[in-house]
């Protein structure tokens, strides 16, 4: 049985009294997360979920976020989280799209959810324990056992097109990328995990996110990212790994009181969501002087984490991602598939078991991703003479600011829903705290004028605020190649 929830069962009867999870003033050990997970599981079933359908979570990080996936689990559903920072178009297209049988949803996100069917709001005292919402007593269902190649999560993440791609995760996917977590990083039930990154994000609930509850430690769950916070939480639960964006890193580097807080007890951070400055990595070794700094590449269609930094080469090979994990392969490709010599630069393409698929009811968009059975991430890269990934551009339009990705033809497509707007491009500029920040470059009607306030209004209508433009360039045409594609890159270099 290779349920999410059949781990916590495990540690719940062989250690109960173990501490699972960290969330806020609520310490709860694996038994007590057993019974919440069984009592949530009674819940769904009696809402008529059961094996395959889909659970969608709109929430924001709480113990309640844990429970329902794991619940969700038991019963054989498919967890579907979806990023709480979406705009209600946007959240209810992810919703149709998956047929979500039942949605839970933090109160504070009422109105953004409020046109959906099957909607369950948490309230703040549910966020520590879903039992406030649902109650305890009643029957508990047997569990539903899945097999490796079922699916037990969706997730949706932006592509090149004007609409996400539904992510297939299957057990098989997840449970390989536990095994290369704990051959790479040396996790054990020790393993005392901080995780302030948003748990509907790979970084969060999978890098190494639940790999360390499947050996018996410790999860830290912070409901937002704030400084003190975080590293006050890492001095008093002595908190020895994390993920953090390298947006957040920058924040703690740059936190004036950040040498009021013991963070020796830090033995590692991964860095993710986008290239890291070297200035940065070296900044995280002066600050935490026990822990190193690894540097990382993956994606959501890889469950995370293809690549890690080892010990001992963070210098050396300073500017890397490090080597492929264990049971991940890495080849340089162009265009048609053939492979690349070291040094050469081409899209970086993946092989291995916690590689999905396909694509949630889109074959058109998974055939293109794949150059047979290697998964076409549409990042460019080299990998060196010993193996070491170092990454060089995007070939696909994609904007990671903050650790979030956003796809410019999307916003390009809410652009052109403005009558003045004749051409438009959308543009990731460097920017010092969010690493890159979308800019929309634009040729108007002739005639017509278009201010950035207008720009802005329109675009937080449609579409999640971080996703808007934060600047807008008028111009008197695009840059364009014979075909009449845009020249994106000529822009960056034009405007950065």
């Amino acid at each position: 049985m290779v349920n999410l929830s059949h781990f916590i069962r495990f540690h719940a009867i062989r250690s109960p009294d173990s501490v699972a999870i960290v969330y806020q003033s609520d310490r709860i050990t694996y038994a007590q997360l057993w019974q919440r997970v069984q009592d949530v599981a009674t819940f769904l079933s009696e809402q008529g979920v059961g094996a395959g359908d889909v659970v969608a979570v709109f929430m924001k990080n709480s113990a309640a976020f844990m429970e329902i996936a794991f619940a969700s689990s038991y019963l054989g559903a498919v967890i579907l989280p979806i990023n709480y920072r979406l705009a209600a178009e946007e959240v209810e297209y992810i919703v149709r799209d998956a047929n979500a049988r039942i949605i839970f949803a933090d109160d504070e996100f009422g109105e953004i959810v409020d046109s959906l069917d099957t909607v369950h709001l948490v309230d703040e005292a549910g966020q520590g324990d879903m039992r406030t919402l649902i109650g305890t007593g009643r029957p508990i269902p047997e569990e539903v056992p899945r097999a490796p190649e079922d699916l037990f999560r969706l997730m949706y993440t932006s592509g090149t097109t004007d609409r996400p791609k539904g992510v297939m995760h299957s057990y098989q996917n997840f449970y390989w990328k536990n095994m290369d977590h704990v051959i790479s990083l040396g996790l054990s039930r020790r393993s005392r995990l901080l995780v302030t990154g948003p748990l509907y994000h790979v970084g969060a609930f999978d890098l190494p996110g639940v790999a360390v509850l499947w050996l018996g430690g410790m999860m830290a769950i912070h409901r937002d990212f704030e400084v003190p916070d975080t590293l006050a939480s890492i001095q008093e639960e002595k908190l020895n790994c994390t993920w953090l964006a390298p947006v957040m890193l920058g924040q703690i580097l740059a936190h004036p009181d950040r040498n009021d807080f013991d963070v020796s007890s830090l033995e590692w951070c991964i860095g993710g969501g986008e290239k890291t400055p070297e200035s940065r990595i070296r900044g995280f070794s002066e600050y935490f002087r026990n822990g190193r700094y690894i540097d990382g590449y993956g994606l959501t269609e890889s469950v995370s984490g293809d690549t890690l930094m080892e010990p001992g080469m963070e210098i050396t090979k300073i500017g890397s991602t490090g080597r492929a994990l264990a049971h991940v392969r890495i080849q340089i490709m162009d265009d048609d598939g053939a492979i690349l010599a070291p040094g050469t630069e081409g899209e970086i393409c993946l092989h291995g078991p916690k590689v999905t698929k396909s694509y949630w009811n889109n074959p058109e968009k998974t055939a293109a991703s794949f150059h047979g059975d290697w998964f076409r991430t549409g990042d460019i890269g080299y990998l060196d003479q010993d193996g070491f990934l170092f990454l060089t551009d995007r070939k696909k339009d994609m904007i990671i600011s903050g650790g979030e990705n956003i796809s410019s033809s999307e916003v390009e497509r809410i652009l052109y829903m403005l009558p003045q707007i004749k051409e438009a491009a959308i543009i990731g500029l460097p920017d010092e705290r969010w690493g890159e920040t979308p800019v929309a470059i634009v040729v108007v009607n002739d005639g017509d004028t278009l201010e950035f306030e207008e720009l802005t209004q329109h675009c937080r209508a449609h579409l999640a605020a971080f996703k808007a433009p934060k600047r807008l360039i008028l111009c008197d045409a695009l840059p364009r190649n014979p075909s009449g594609k845009i020249l994106k890159r000529i822009l960056r270099d034009d405007y950065s």
